[in-house]
């Protein structure tokens, strides 16, 4: 056990105290060391890292070096070094670590809360037996935009889902507390309204007014402060003209003030020096002095706190009270984290427990989309099964985006899991594509040779790992290279044709939809995802995910989500084409295209199962909330289908209608996966509170406003039928 060697026969008093005396003994390069974080832990150490170690020069790494060299890290830094302050290591474990689950969207689209932080959980045992103590998860920032790349490393559009599920990861990667050996401090990123960045473009500019920003992309982050998170992320973009990483409103007036948050606030990667390239510094001094104003503690990479701020104390610009207040959060997180009193590596854990979750989480991740005439599941009496595309047996394109630790090794490919199944006789193979982006048709002649000799083909479609993530945006989103023009080839082979989409956002495919008589969404899965796709097809599963977010009809349509506001022109159900009227006489004018539906290809909360479920009228137990009271929103959910399945069951609710300010046309307010048997009926119900209804007024005001308000209990948030109930004053 490594043990601080001037800190550790202190007696066990207040973790405040302790900071107290450590700060009184720092000096102003110790204190800056503290806040700065390097990625130069190279390996093998270099005796310039470890002499600055020595130093004080830094208090943290992040994603670099190994399990070996952080152990020798943290001994210098608690042994050799004047005060032994330890290090702490943080790292990019997003979606698992060597075993590796569905990408964030993916796991969303389970809508399984305790199963992902079961996977944050597994995560969590792997990183920190090897010396982690922290991890920049999980991302939190409500997406309605596909063509930002980061989409996939998002929890889908909707804040409700956002914040339950990334509550569940907080939970998962802390586990029971944060001094123990296997916890893994959680970092709720980025702080805030990342995903509204104009046009999808990753780091540019996003413009959200006030209301909205604390209705809808503040709630996830609101959520994991009141989890316990340890640490928040600031963003790369401006939020309305102020960049995050110098906003005062968001870091100190919100997260300090409102929200009474006593963790570490880390920058994002650069983002201190970015400040003056957005225009808001003159210089990296100027920017030092914006951010640490601002609240940002700890500066990652860059080094204008280490260069900077001992002359901007010189020139009385920023106070020794502003550098201790960072220096005290992140000390107060490495106390908590048990770093000062020799916190060991935790044992390196089973990967048996960690691949079943990640198969079982991969499997609930994918979504139906389509399945004509009941294809699915085929028959594992199947003579030939024709499997084609490049995805069906990549490794590195399974695991996604944001995998950096992920063991190719470990991956279980579709082709691999279907050869195994039916034997490698049965499963005829062609990739057709050398990989997603390649628009050469050349090897299309054998993959239809292939469709010919099979009774069915599985297509595997999509997009590469690389082409989602982080600078990943996308101003298209159909399926790239050559794969729209493989669906139209082999859809003349007549066969039934089945299509696995593997990607990480939300892809336009329409045209070849219509061709296609199955269609599954298995985003980019993971590790097991082969097994679970392979199991989905022939029915030893059933699928169960939904979406979370919005599927467009076209780009064009983007953003696109559930829960916008109605307009004064609503369009209608068959509003298509030119206007009947004239502006006279404006029939026919509402909110909607001339050239294409308005609807979405697929709604927020659509999925589909190999049974049939049946919704009652939704009902509602009293027609009146009141202020200290409660209503019970309710429907009866069959299986008058076959077989054995799960349902996620929704609950929406509008209004009120007459309140200050319009209210989205519906909102998720809660959510129940339900397994229901053949044949059997159950009742769901949901407990509403007056403050379950709240939302932010016109005068900015945290409150649940009188009126009338609607609720469904529906399959997905297009459909369902409603109750209304009032609220009173």
């Amino acid at each position: 056990m490594l043990v601080a060697a001037n800190l550790a026969a202190a007696p066990a008093v207040n973790i405040e105290q302790r900071i107290d005396a450590l700060l009184k003994r720092m000096t102003i390069e110790e204190k800056l060391g503290q806040m700065s974080q390097s990625t130069s832990l190279a390996t093998p150490l270099s005796d310039e890292i470890k002499q600055q170690i020595r130093q004080g020069r830094w208090g943290s790494f992040l994603n670099t070096g190994n399990a070996a060299d952080r152990m020798e890290a943290q001994r210098i830094a608690l042994q050799e070094s004047r005060l032994g302050i330890p290090l702490i290591f943080g790292r990019d474990v997003i979606h698992g670590y060597r075993i590796v689950v569905p990408i964030p969207l993916g796991e969303s689209a389970s809508w399984d809360a305790d199963l992902i932080s079961r996977a944050a959980r597994e995560a969590a045992l792997a990183a920190t037996a090897d010396g982690i103590q922290w991890t920049f998860a999980p991302m939190i920032d409500i997406a309605r935009d596909p063509r930002w790349g980061r989409i996939a490393e998002s929890l889908g559009e909707d804040p409700h889902v956002a914040s339950v599920l990334g509550a569940a990861m907080v939970r998962g990667f802390q586990g029971e507390s944060l001094d123990r050996a296997d916890s893994l401090a959680a970092c709720a990123k980025h702080y805030a309204g990342y995903g509204a960045a104009e046009g999808g473009r990753d780091y540019n500019s996003a413009w959200i007014p006030e209301i909205l920003l604390r209705d809808v992309y503040l709630r996830p982050f609101r959520a994991a402060r009141d989890t316990g998170v340890a640490t928040f992320m600031t963003a790369f973009n401006t939020l309305n003209a102020v960049p995050a990483t110098g906003n005062g409103f968001l870091l100190r007036d919100i997260l300090r003030n409102e929200w009474k948050f006593d963790g570490m606030v880390v920058s994002d990667y650069d983002a201190i020096a970015e400040l003056t390239a957005h225009g808001y510094t003159s210089d990296a001094r100027d920017a030092a002095r914006k951010a640490l104003l601002a609240g940002v503690d700890m500066e990652m990479v860059s080094t204008a706190y280490f260069d900077w701020v001992k002359s901007l104390l010189q020139a009385q610009l920023v106070t020794m009270k502003d550098v201790d207040g960072a220096v005290r959060n992140i000390l107060r997180l490495k106390f908590r984290l048990g770093l000062f009193d020799g916190r060991p590596a935790a044992a390196k854990p089973s990967d048996a427990q960690a691949l079943d979750t990640a198969g079982r989480l991969a499997t609930e991740s994918v979504v139906l989309l389509k399945n004509s005439n009941g294809l699915l599941p085929l028959k594992k009496t199947i003579g030939k099964l024709a499997v084609i595309g490049p995805l069906a047996d990549s490794r590195t394109d399974q695991m996604g985006t944001w995998s950096m630790d992920g063991d190719a090794r470990e991956v279980r490919t579709p082709l691999a899991a279907l050869r195994e199944m039916l034997g490698s006789d049965r499963v005829l193979y062609a990739p057709a594509l050398k990989s997603a982006i390649d628009a050469s048709t050349a090897e299309f002649p054998r993959a239809l040779r292939l469709a010919h000799e099979s009774d069915a083909v599985v297509l595997f479609l999509g997009e590469a790992a690389t082409m989602s993530g982080e600078a990943r945006s996308r101003a298209f989103l159909n399926l790239p290279g050559a794969q729209e023009e493989l669906v139209e080839r082999l859809a003349s082979a007549g066969k039934p044709m089945i299509a696995v989409i593997m990607a990480g956002r939300p892809l336009a495919f329409h045209r070849s939809a219509e061709k296609l008589d199955a269609i599954l969404y298995a985003w980019h899965p993971g590790t097991m995802g082969g097994p679970a796709i392979a199991h989905l097809l022939f029915g030893d599963s059933a699928p169960s995910g939904k979406l979370t977010v919005t599927f467009p009809r076209s780009v064009g349509q983007v953003p696109i989500y559930y829960a916008h506001l109605s307009t004064g022109r609503p369009p209608g159900a068959n509003d298509l084409g030119v206007p009947m009227g004239t502006r006279e006489n404006p029939q026919d004018y509402t909110s909607r295209y001339i050239d294409l539906d308005f609807t979405p290809e697929y709604p927020f909360g659509y999925g589909l199962s190999y049974t049939t479920f049946e919704y009652s009228a939704t009902r509602v137990s009293a027609p009146a909330l009141t202020s200290a009271g409660s209503v019970t929103i309710s429907a009866q959910v069959a299986d008058t289908g076959h077989r054995d399945a799960d349902e996620v069951v929704q609950l929406y609710v509008s209004g009120p209608v007459g309140g200050s300010v319009a209210r989205p046309v519906r909102e998720l307010k809660g959510f129940k996966r339900v397994h229901l048997k053949a044949g059997q009926r159950q009742m769901v119900e949901f407990s509403i509170r007056r403050a379950d209804l709240a939302y932010y007024n016109s005068r900015m005001e945290f409150s649940a406003e009188p009126g009338n308000y609607r609720a469904w209990i529906a399959p997905d948030s297009a459909r369902g039928t409603s109750v209304e109930f009032t609220v009173g004053n």
